[in-house]
């Protein structure tokens, strides 16, 4: 039996602007089980992206319990909270942001400074490990503006694995990315989640849903359906047939 890594109860979650209430979440109940590689959609409004602050502790709901890990969130005061955060979650947004001066190494060691039981040489070796992961062991000493976005794009990810969370989260993974591009992503994570990689990501777009193994739709602050992918795209199989001259190229 697979571990719960996520498991959501009559979540809620309420913002007050002015006299005006907005019921951003309206009841919301979701399991995710370890392994699984789940994409969240829905139109703007529809509670996505306040669903994915909440999943990664970034905010808290305003009703209902959240469990990560087995862990009761709505327990933890600010700093037990950063700290699980941390520990137990690895974020890739749309934006990469990574810092403009530094490395890419130095970006991926970054989640490791805040982890007093890491020393200098496993936390460069960690994030060493990291970059190969994601095909990038010749572009460690590139900064980021020496690297094209998809390859900003995946420094962000192997900075997302560095700490080895039991969850990673994206938002948006692919929004500033080309076809092409977003294609190779997308089968950066799928063999993620191949290797046993618990994923959640949002998007708007159905086409990159159909990467993930399971789609939860939101709809007026609640899941209106969640699905199984019965015709689940593979990123290798389609990047096989596109045209070389696509792919994106920064060798500066």
């Amino acid at each position: 039996m697979k571990n719960i890594i996520i498991e959501i109860n009559g979540l809620r979650k309420d913002y007050h602007i002015g006299e005006v209430t907005v019921h951003a979440l309206r009841g919301v109940d979701l399991k995710i089980e370890e392994g699984e590689f789940v994409a969240i959609m829905g139109v703007s409004g529809s509670g996505k992206s306040t669903m994915l602050n909440i999943l990664g502790c970034l905010d808290k709901p305003t009703h209902g319990n959240y469990m990560l890990d087995s862990v009761n969130i709505n327990t933890l005061d600010k700093d037990a909270t950063a700290k699980l955060r941390n520990k137990k979650l690895g974020f890739v947004f749309q934006a990469y942001n990574l810092l403009p001066r530094t490395t890419a190494l130095e970006n991926v060691e970054l989640p490791l400074f805040y982890n007093s039981k890491v020393g200098s040489r496993e936390r460069k070796e960690r994030a060493v490990n990291a970059l190969e992961a994601v095909g990038l062991a010749d572009r460690m000493h590139h900064m980021p503006n020496q690297l094209s976005g998809g390859q900003q794009q995946r420094v962000a990810i192997a900075r997302s694995l560095v700490n080895d969370p039991v969850l990673i989260l994206a938002d948006e993974p692919t929004g500033n990315l080309d076809t092409r591009t977003s294609f190779e992503i997308m089968e950066l994570f799928q063999d993620l989640n191949e290797k046993g990689r618990t994923i959640v990501y949002v998007t708007h777009e159905s086409d990159i849903a159909k990467f993930a193994t399971r789609n939860v739709i939101f709809r007026d602050g609640k899941i209106q359906r969640e699905n199984v992918v019965s015709e689940r795209l593979n990123a290798r199989e389609i990047l096989k047939t596109l045209p070389v001259e696509n792919i994106e190229e920064f060798d500066a």
